[in-house]
Formats: structure tokens, C-alpha cells, sequence
């Protein structure tokens, strides 16, 4: 399995050249999701999307992209060890 540092979170950015109708969540790096949780610092999901997260990714389809890239990274250690 891919690295477990990697969380899914939604994207909130409000679009406004294609309107508002596409949201995702995408997956960002454990430490970067919690530093924007408790500061309110932009993110960069893998896909490189950058916004600040603020709503439950589970109620979002995960963004293909991101999909993609996380399954072709190659297994991760769970405790995050290199």
C-alpha cells in the first residue's frame, strides 16, 4: 500500500472560469493537512491543487488524478519511516 502519510481532503475552491461544479477530494500529506487544519495555511493536494481545506472529503468523489498518482507511488512504511 502507498505511504500512509497521504490523506484524502476536499477541494473548496470555488472555480469561477467553469463554475462551481467541480469538486473533489484529493489526497495531501498527513502533516500539511493538519498544519492547514489548525493555522488555516492552503494545502497542495498530489495533483497540485492548492486550497484550504474546511469540508468532510468523504461527502466529495476523490479527484482521478490524485487517484492515479497515489497508486503509482511506490509502498510506503505505516510508521512513516524511510
Amino acid at each position: 500500500m502507498p505511504d500512509s502519510d497521504l490523506r484524502v481532503h476536499e477541494d473548496v475552491r470555488v472555480d469561477t472560469s467553469h463554475g462551481d461544479h467541480e469538486r473533489f477530494a484529493h489526497y495531501v500529506d498527513k502533516n500539511e493537512m493538519m498544519q492547514s487544519a489548525v493555522f488555516g495555511t492552503p494545502i497542495r493536494a498530489l495533483c497540485g491543487k492548492v486550497w484550504v481545506p474546511s469540508r468532510d472529503p468523504k461527502k466529495f468523489p476523490v479527484c482521478p488524478e490524485c487517484k492515479e498518482i497515489y497508486e503509482s507511488l511506490p509502498p510506503g512504511d505505516d510508521n512513516g519511516a524511510e
